[in-house]
């Protein structure tokens, strides 16, 4: 069961330049969310996994390709998908794409590394998250 979570996000005012243009961190905000909306989808909370297994997904590195600038009130979808699972790292890819015309707005990728709460230090996920994570990886992983 290869998973695409969509989350549907409008451009806030916050999130622009003086242009009306999406400044390009808050991309990067729309990530996280999706990736949140990706776990949720997969079976689980990723707070819950936090706060009840001290176990916390660190970002640690992050590449994000900008092709055509969102505007202020645009509504855009972000599908997040996990493209690569292992026990301590998973890498995630994104498609922030703009939900009326689906023209590809920016595209990215996060890789990170499972730590845990206290100490930071790389931990083995659970198992049950693990399994979770593997049965919603997407099928053309590489």
């Amino acid at each position: 069961m290869s998973i695409v979570a969509e989350t549907r996000l409008r451009v806030r005012y916050a999130e622009t330049d003086q242009m009306g243009v999406v400044y390009y961190s808050n991309y990067l905000v729309w990530m996280e969310i999706g990736r949140t909306d990706f776990c949720l989808e997969s079976g689980f909370s990723y707070r819950e996994m936090e706060t009840e297994d001290g176990i916390a997904i660190a970002v640690a590195q992050v590449e994000c390709r900008y092709l055509v600038p969102a505007r202020y009130d645009d509504e855009v979808i972000v599908r997040t998908s996990l493209k690569h699972l292992r026990r301590r790292t998973m890498l995630f890819s994104y498609q922030i794409v703009h939900a009326e015309t689906e023209k590809l707005l920016a595209e990215g990728s996060t890789k990170h590394v499972v730590v845990g709460m206290n100490s930071a230090r790389p931990r083995t996920i659970p198992r049950q998250y693990y399994d979770m994570l593997l049965a919603a990886e997407s099928s053309d992983s590489t």
